[in-house]
């Protein structure tokens, strides 16, 4: 899962990164409306987690933004108004979910989560591909039965390969899911190929087959071809 954190409490912003880092998930930060503009137009995000009140706007007009130019992102608000006005507001904008601070992150890893499941994945428990099967509370890959060794980030890659099945993934696209603002410390996508061999070697190790199809010159898809 890969968020947009709009927040401009420099402790708070940085807890919540690295809380989403360490259960696996890549969390940016955006300090303000117009960072947050920035980012969501640069890249691709599945949960934006919003503060109400920024430095230089208003957090419900950059909701409407969202809602505008990306209606299928989550949006969780998280924020110290929590006036029955703003909360009913946010929702009726098309907000999912609405966490008053002070909050426990593992509560906002799990509402974070429970909306990613209901937008992407229909809130299934488990997602699967052909003879490939994803329990996504564990963070398990079977195939044929048969429990996959994945790293984190192989884990992570083969389910953004099956949300996105049958859709053009670009190696910059990939390299910006898994890593987020530390993909510009990287001189090359090498090790997206690398990590994209890694998966093949060990799906085919279980006797699945190999529905990674390389695009030259554009990616990767995820496509059965049989």
């Amino acid at each position: 899962m890969k968020l947009l954190l709009v927040e401009d409490q420099e402790e708070l912003a940085s807890g919540v990164r690295n809380y989403f880092s360490k259960v696996g998930d890549v969390c940016e930060v955006a300090s303000s409306f117009s960072k947050a503009t920035d980012k969501l137009y640069a890249f691709s995000y599945d949960v934006l987690l919003l503060d109400l009140m920024l430095p230089d706007g208003d957090g419900l007009s950059l909701l409407k933004v969202v809602k505008e130019n990306w209606p299928e992102m989550g949006v969780v608000i998280i924020s110290a108004k929590n006036a029955l006005t703003d909360k009913l507001h946010g929702l009726e904008m098309g907000a999912d979910d609405y966490l008053p601070k002070p909050f426990h992150l593992a509560e906002l890893n799990a509402r974070a989560n429970a909306v990613y499941r209901r937008r992407k994945q229909e809130g299934k428990r488990t997602l699967g591909f052909k003879e490939i099967e994803l329990n996504l509370d564990q963070q398990e890959a079977t195939v044929n039965g048969t429990t996959l060794d994945l790293t984190r980030k192989e884990y992570e890659l083969l389910h953004y390969f099956i949300v996105n099945q049958n859709r053009l993934l670009t190696k910059q696209a990939i390299a910006e899911h898994l890593w987020g603002d530390y993909m510009d410390t990287m001189d090359s996508f090498d090790f997206v190929y690398q990590h994209i061999k890694n998966l093949r070697k060990k799906i085919s190790s279980a006797d699945g087959n190999d529905y990674l199809k390389t695009v030259y010159g554009a990616g990767y898809k995820m496509k059965d071809e049989s």
